[in-house]
């Protein structure tokens, strides 16, 4: 996720907090003698620098580095650029094993250039501001460990993480984002709402789904098969597991294996947990002769998939190694391209609204230098996404070779509740799996034909995508998604029973309905209802119960009163019905 910018302010951030991480480490290493650097690069949403030490940094460190920080900065150091021999570079390096292995792995033919600010020079092909003094506004955050390379198996190295931007506001806006996606975290909210855990006796990555968690996950596949059953897919179920031949005709076991789990032998046979769903899909068209009468098909499948993700870039149901896809796949004609990708956007855009996704951003991959397929089969799909995109007015940023070596593609950013953009929707061309699988259709002039390949997915991982819905919502869901939509409340125990009439009653209409029939005092009841952020609180006594009422309050505080119990009925069904999201 990241917040989307305008290119020169995006660039200016970039050179800010990239001055910012050379600053940071110039401290460091004063502050930590024995500390040896190894990069510092500037993010989307900040810096970091990887520091090899013999003990981990603590979070309390930070305010220390930062008032050193800071006399740098007022210092007002220039950032001057210096290119050095291979030799000589080596030599300057000579005590920071990180570098020296940095510089090794620099080509023959590229220049090795350093910035240096005051007394400390530092690897680096910038840019920067023009000195430290033009580093305007800035934070340390957090400490972490993070492996050299990303590699398991190399050393562990402590990372600071910071944010760094051009004005004080700007950054005291960034700390209020950061504090509200802290209270939004849905590793948090999933553990307090008791939706999902993932436990290190099943295995990181790997999610349960507790029963809150797993009804607002089948309303949100109930949702999707249905509208896709309207839109003229047909879905299928296909195995967890395929033979090697499969994985080694589609290239995966080629071009994917370091991010598949081991083979597992039956009957003399390697057999792979599948990481894709593609080759199922194609192995359902190749099951009988294919007429251009017969295309488009539309083939979906709410498909578990399993891949090897590093243990350090696990995050709750955002990086997940078990995972279920939205996927599906088209097989069309040529003449039908524009057709299905605007079917697709349709589609799409009616599902991310019914979640509360309007602001969508969308951006156009183009052919990559290296890639598979005819280059004229190329432009006539990028040209159809083009103009599929064009001819509905939707402003896009093209990326430039950003396609998948096997096709272009269209990907949508989806922004949430505050401001933060995550990539959601992919459709993307395919050239290679049809040519690998040979599929083909008889045309109209009776000769076979490739047809063209589409895989999309909307939402993209339901773990993902269920990740983001917590986060988005605050834990706090609309109505039709809450797996708890009221929960009612008798003042007394003498109300319980009439409590239990009004659950039967809304229960049997379709409605999710608990009765908090523990012994507590009524104000403790509203609390814990509000806590787990359930919509509505059904609140009866001996004055509902003669009404055939109940005194309605929502999880706002907002309190609407005594209502007929038919009526409470009614706007309930009506905001399912509408998918109300407030």
């Amino acid at each position: 996720m990241t917040l989307r910018l305008d290119p020169e302010i995006a660039e200016l951030r970039s050179r800010i907090r990239h001055s910012a991480a050379h600053v940071m480490a110039d401290v460091v290493t004063k502050m930590y003698p024995d500390a040896k650097l190894a990069i510092g690069p500037p993010t989307d949403d900040g810096f970091y620098y990887d520091f090899m030490v013999a003990e981990p940094f603590k979070e309390e460190d930070l305010e220390a580095i930062e008032a050193k920080m800071r006399e740098v900065i007022k210092r007002d150091h220039a950032f001057e650029y210096a290119e050095y021999a291979r030799e000589e570079m080596l030599e300057k390096n000579a005590n920071e094993p990180l570098k020296l292995e940095i510089i090794n792995q620099i080509p023959a033919d590229e220049t090795i250039s350093t910035y240096t600010h005051g007394d400390f020079e530092d690897l680096c092909v910038g840019p920067h501001v023009e000195s430290t003094g033009k580093i305007p506004a800035f934070k340390l955050l957090s400490v972490a460990g993070a492996y050299w390379r990303g590699d398991e198996k190399r050393p562990m190295l402590q990372r600071i993480y910071g944010t760094a931007f051009e004005t004080e506001k700007a950054l005291d806006e960034h700390l209020e984002r950061l504090e509200e996606a802290r209270r939004r975290d849905h590793r948090v909210l999933g553990r307090d709402l008791d939706l999902y855990s993932i436990h290190d006796e099943i295995g990181p990555g790997l999610i349960i789904w507790h029963p809150k968690g797993a009804r607002i996950r089948g309303i949100v596949e109930d949702f999707w098969k249905q509208e896709h059953y309207k839109a003229g897919y047909d879905l299928v179920y296909t195995p967890h597991i395929g033979r090697s031949t499969l994985w080694e005709t589609s290239g995966h076991l080629d071009f994917y294996k370091d991010n598949m789990y081991a083979p597992m032998d039956m009957d003399g046979q390697d057999y792979y947990l599948r990481p894709m769903n593609c080759p199922f899909h194609i192995m359902y068209y190749k099951t009988a002769m294919r007429s251009y009468r017969d295309l488009p098909m539309r083939i979906g499948e709410l498909g578990s998939v399993y891949r090897y993700e590093r243990g350090g870039v696990l995050h709750g149901l955002l990086r997940v190694r078990g995972m279920t896809q939205d996927d599906a796949h088209i097989f069309c004609r040529p003449d039908q391209l524009v057709d299905e990708v605007n079917g697709v956007l349709d589609l799409d855009f009616k599902l991310l609204e019914a979640f509360g996704f309007k602001d969508l951003e969308v951006t156009l991959s183009t052919m990559p230098e290296k890639a598979v397929g005819d280059p004229a089969r190329w432009e006539f799909a990028t040209d159809s996404l083009r103009q599929t995109l064009e001819g509905r007015g939707i402003p896009y940023e093209v990326d430039e070779g950003g396609g998948a070596f096997y096709g272009p593609k269209i990907d949508v950013h989806i922004r949430d509740a505050i401001g933060r953009l995550w990539q959601c929707t992919t459709v993307q061309f395919d050239f290679n799996l049809p040519e690998r699988f040979g599929i083909t259709y008889i045309g109209d002039d009776g000769q076979e034909h490739q047809p063209y390949m589409v895989h999309r997915a909307l939402l993209g991982s339901l773990e993902r995508f269920m990740g983001v819905l917590i986060e988005h919502f605050g834990g706090a869901f609309p109505t039709w998604l809450a797996p708890v939509q009221a929960t009612v409340i008798p003042i007394a125990d003498r109300h319980i029973e009439y409590a239990n009439k009004v659950k039967t009653q809304l229960t049997e209409a379709g409605l999710r309905v608990e009765v908090d029939a523990r012994n507590e005092r009524m104000n403790a009841k509203i609390r814990q209802a509000q806590v787990q952020k359930v919509p509505y609180m059904l609140v009866v006594g001996d004055r509902e119960a003669e009404a055939n009422a109940v005194a309605v309050r929502l999880r706002s505080g907002e309190d609407l009163g005594a209502v007929p119990v038919g009526d409470i009925q009614a706007r309930l069904l009506d905001e399912v019905a509408t998918k109300a999201l407030e």
